[in-house]
């Protein structure tokens, strides 16, 4: 297996892509990167380093359809002509059928949570400005959770030292996005994991992806089957390997609860309140994609407030507030 670096000056940190040894079986590239001259760069030297070209990829296996795992999928698609693929419930963004719709419910979601004029025009320029990392739609091959993706004869030993076949399955985790999945090993206690946990800091909830129901209740669920699971390494979609997978996951989990407290005690303080008053208080001030981050994990803890009954909701004027449940 080959990681390869990739750079990515947009959004949170290079992103890494795995290449799985073509040697064993299908030529196999775990997501794409965004599309990008640099990012081009990157992954024509990184394949090449494993004696790999663009036109060598069988297929492409993407954890989830944010652009910079994805954006690049429909170019790499066309050279190659590798079957690229994804979540169903990630399908739309990527082969593009559902794009309109997403940008819709991210304009009605940015007036319920209160963003003031002055922010969601920057916002609004920022995403408009990067437009073009959607990339070219590709033509998707959908799968649910538990698909089996053979690896070829080779790809994992057996206990008397003979060839045998691996495989990946899929393992949906949503949260930071609908239709992130995992791509766990049969055979061994490894898995690439997207961005459901990374090293060094934690996804989004609720701005990442706001299609996602529940997205705390949601991501906290993702988690636990991490932190359940006895993985010995996994591989995100940014940054190094991280060693022991489910302490990373208990200490995301961890974060999340103290946040939770944090907007409840937000709540107390400010309101009635919308996600962004709430979100200033939380993080501070935000700019570009963040000013879409914030007010979006601040929604995502306190639509699980609501559900617990400590919080209560209201819409007035198109904005959604949020106040202490009344005891």
């Amino acid at each position: 297996m080959h990681a390869i670096r990739l750079d990515n000056a947009v959004f949170e940190g290079d992103n890494v892509v795995y290449l799985l040894d073509p040697r064993e079986g299908p030529t196999t590239l775990i997501d794409a990167g965004v599309p990008t001259e640099p990012v081009r760069e990157d992954l024509r030297a990184g394949l090449a380093d494993a004696g790999v070209a663009i036109a060598d990829l069988d297929r492409i296996l993407l954890t989830h359809w944010h652009w910079d795992h994805s954006g690049l999928a429909g170019e790499l698609q066309a050279d190659s002509g590798a079957d690229v693929f994804v979540h169903e419930d990630d399908a739309p963004l990527v082969d593009g059928s559902g794009r309109t719709d997403y940008q819709d419910l991210q304009r009605r979601l940015f007036e319920r949570w209160g963003i003031p004029e002055a922010p969601l025009a920057e916002l609004t320029g920022f995403l408009e400005g990067h437009d073009s990392l959607a990339g070219e739609p590709a033509d998707v091959t959908t799968f649910t959770h538990g698909e089996r993706f053979p690896l070829g004869a080779g790809s994992a030993p057996t206990d008397d030292g003979d060839a045998d076949e691996d495989v990946l399955r899929a393992i949906h985790l949503p949260g930071h996005a609908a239709g992130l999945t995992a791509y766990a090993f049969e055979r061994r206690a490894e898995a690439f994991v997207g961005d459901v946990i990374l090293p060094k800091y934690t996804p989004n909830v609720g701005g990442a992806d706001p299609r996602v129901e529940r997205p705390l209740a949601t991501y906290r669920s993702s988690l636990r089957w991490l932190a359940a699971t006895d993985l010995d390494r996994a591989f995100p979609g940014h940054r190094d390997p991280i060693d022991d997978p489910a302490t990373r996951a208990e200490e995301i989990l961890t974060h999340h609860e103290e946040r939770t407290e944090r907007t409840r005690d937000a709540v107390d303080a400010l309101g009635p309140a919308t996600p962004w008053e709430i979100a200033a208080e939380l993080f501070g001030g935000l700019s570009n994609i963040h000013i879409m981050h914030g007010p979006g994990e601040a929604w995502a803890h306190l639509e699980a407030l609501v559900e617990d009954g400590e919080v209560e909701r209201s819409d007035d004027d198109a904005v959604t507030r949020y106040r202490l449940a009344r005891q």
